[in-house]
């Protein structure tokens, strides 16, 4: 009887393919690079985290040719929001995402990964939005699939607060 139960569970599970396939389960891998063919912007990307007051890292404004992957979220690829961070300048010299206000919908933006795949999104919309009303559920909230979001300083540069007001968000998905 023991038998007959098992052999019919068997080839339910066969018949019905209850597993998840590998491409499914298997994980992405960590990002390396981003290239922006719209605007020339090509970066290898660091890992960030977030600081003591909780607010996300970015990468050293002393390099700001550098762009950082914010690494306690999804990997570019993973269902949910990857967020890549990058300075408009800095140094004195323009930064990774100088350009970035420039992208418009239907540009690419493509994100290599250390095992050698790449992950090609399209952008949807842009905004900049004051800093005090940073958007962070959009940002950083659950999405349907894999997204990927652009974040980058803009607008008015305060000297008082040696910052700008605005924060310039590019939101993408994959495609």
């Amino acid at each position: 009887m023991i038998r007959a139960v098992f052999a019919a569970v068997l080839g339910l599970l066969l018949l019905c393919g209850c597993a998840a396939s590998p491409e499914q389960t298997r994980p992405v891998a960590d990002p390396v690079a981003v290239e922006i063919p719209a605007i020339g912007a090509r970066s290898t990307l660091i890992p960030l985290g977030l600081n003591e007051d909780g607010t996300v890292q970015t990468p050293p404004v002393t390099s700001p040719g550098q762009a950082g992957w914010y690494s306690h979220g999804p990997a570019p690829g993973e269902p949910g929001p990857a967020v890549i961070l990058g300075h408009v300048d800095g140094n004195r010299q323009p930064g990774i995402f100088a350009r970035l206000k420039e992208l418009s919908p239907g540009d690419r933006v493509e994100v290599s990964r250390v095992d050698g795949s790449r992950a090609g999104f399209v952008v949807i919309r842009l905004e900049r939005v004051p800093k005090a009303e940073f958007p962070t559920a959009a940002v950083y909230g659950d999405t349907a699939g894999p997204e990927l979001r652009l974040i980058t300083c803009g607008g008015v540069f305060d000297r008082a607060t040696r910052s700008y007001r605005d924060s310039v968000i590019v939101y993408a998905v994959l495609g």
